[in-house]
């Protein structure tokens, strides 16, 4: 029973672009290890770019650079 999770900034991606990374995970997972989509679980986390830092910084300051 596989279990993926997967984050990314809070910067609009849709609601389509969600399914396809599920189900492109899903698929992957399927061709590579064999394992059953059917209990396959993909969570995605959306983070606001206060609460993701990288080298010290908010990814929110980053952008502003």
């Amino acid at each position: 029973m596989p279990f993926v999770n997967i984050r990314i900034t809070r910067e609009g991606a849709t609601r389509e672009q969600k399914q396809r990374l599920i189900k492109g995970v899903t698929d992957l997972l399927v061709e590579v290890l064999g394992k059953n989509p059917a209990t396959t679980f993909v969570i995605i986390d959306e983070v606001e770019t206060d609460n993701w830092g990288i080298g010290g910084e908010s990814v929110t300051e980053l952008r502003k650079q």
